[in-house]
């Protein structure tokens, strides 16, 4: 989860909505051309460039848009926690998807994307209200799935809930891909490392970021590897468009062994 916005901006923040539901305050604040949503006592869960709400400040989504050039494939996506949106947003825009669901647990997170963070009525777009635990059975398949369930507090437990984890790469269709943000320790290792080893068999890729987290890319087959040469090719056809490179996330990619 990336830290509180810093910069010349923050001269200028001003709160622009601010709801209460059973699970704490949300509220939207803008900082120059920057808004972000927050979740409890000013802890930011996603960040929008006003002018383009497509762009990706933060390393760490980045780096899971990194994952949506690993299958082969990429026509269904499943985002579980949907935030501000600021990452469904660029993969409805920069991807050949054909539908997109997303479920999130509080219903005013969508509203509030909608109308401050640019999230679009796009008509490939579901979103499902609900525990992302319960209602994961409810999504089609798909080859790309984002696990990104984020408190005020910090990650929820299915972040590390192996029969939750497993019903993820379940989902998946062949070839698909789960990508996962999970915090880091001290150490550098994902929340959870042995219990995600022991679950994936050590089969699967993190890329540490700037935010001091680990983004995890588990395949949906033991047998499927992660083609560098494939993604750097992959990345370079995509970066004029996105305005920003991904090899960076490349380089630093490592085997969970």
């Amino acid at each position: 989860m990336p830290g509180n916005f810093q910069g010349d901006e923050m001269s200028e923040y001003h709160q622009l909505a601010e709801v209460h539901d059973d699970y704490g305050v949300i509220r939207v604040v803008q900082a120059g051309d920057y808004r972000f949503l927050e979740f409890g006592e000013d802890v930011e869960q996603s960040c929008s460039y006003v002018p383009d709400p497509a762009w990706l400040e933060y390393d760490y989504t980045r780096a899971m848009l990194l994952g949506a050039l690993l299958p082969e494939r990429a026509e269904r996506a499943l985002f579980l926690g949907l935030g501000g949106g600021s990452l469904t947003t660029t993969c409805l825009k920069f991807l050949p998807l054909q539908a997109v669901e997303a479920v999130e647990l509080r219903p005013a997170v969508p509203q509030l994307a909608r109308e401050f963070l640019g999230l679009a009525d796009d008509p490939r777009l579901t979103i499902i209200i609900g525990d992302a635990r319960t209602r994961l059975s409810d999504c089609a398949p798909a080859d790309l799935i984002y696990l990104d369930l984020y408190t005020d507090t910090g990650p929820a437990p299915a972040h590390i809930a192996w029969g939750f984890l497993e019903a993820c790469r379940a989902q998946l269709r062949p070839g698909g891909w789960l990508v996962i943000n999970q915090w880091s320790g001290t150490d550098g290792k994902p929340l959870g490392a042995p219990l995600l080893r022991g679950l994936f068999r050590h089969c699967y890729w993190e890329c540490p970021v700037t935010e001091g987290n680990v983004i995890l890319y588990v395949p949906a087959d033991g047998e499927q590897e992660l083609d560098t040469e494939r993604l750097r090719q992959r990345a370079a056809a995509l970066a004029p468009r996105l305005g920003y490179g991904l090899s960076r996330h490349i380089d630093a990619l490592r085997p969970a062994s």
